[in-house]
């Protein structure tokens, strides 16, 4: 039966959730793209457009677009990088650190309206259990 497959049953939920997080950006005036960016930036620190693209999953493309509009509304600063020229670093700014905690609990808001049927324990094991499938895929 289709509605006992789970690759059916994770698509389903994924369209879903991707409704119900782009409405809560939608309320942040923000994007997918800017809160990866971000988040990436608030967890690892100043990084290259390349490296931000690769630990983000964005396109190159759209990674450059994503940080001139992140840079116009105050969130990040790009400057050369002092190894290579040709490179720019991108960093948060203070506003970028306050848009991204903005951004975060209004993350952390979807998760608890589309996870709102598990109880905090399964909502712990269905995330170690789509980590180990990713994982699993991301490796081979």
């Amino acid at each position: 039966m289709l509605k006992e497959t789970p690759s059916w049953l994770l698509t389903q939920s994924a369209m879903h959730a991707q409704r119900i997080v782009s409405e809560m950006f939608g309320v942040g005036g923000a994007r997918g793209y800017h809160y990866r960016l971000l988040a990436t930036l608030a967890e690892f620190g100043p990084a290259s457009q390349a490296s931000l693209g690769r630990r983000t999953g964005i396109d190159r493309s759209d990674v450059v677009a994503a940080i001139n509009e992140l840079a116009a509304d105050g969130y990040l600063d790009r400057s050369p990088d002092p190894d290579d020229g040709r490179r720019n670093i991108i960093t948060l700014t203070a506003a970028g650190k306050r848009q991204h905690k903005r951004l975060a609990e209004l993350v952390r808001k979807a998760q608890d309206e589309i996870f709102a049927p598990l109880s905090a324990t399964e909502r712990d094991q269905l995330t170690k259990l789509l980590t180990k499938v990713l994982t699993h895929h991301r490796s081979s």
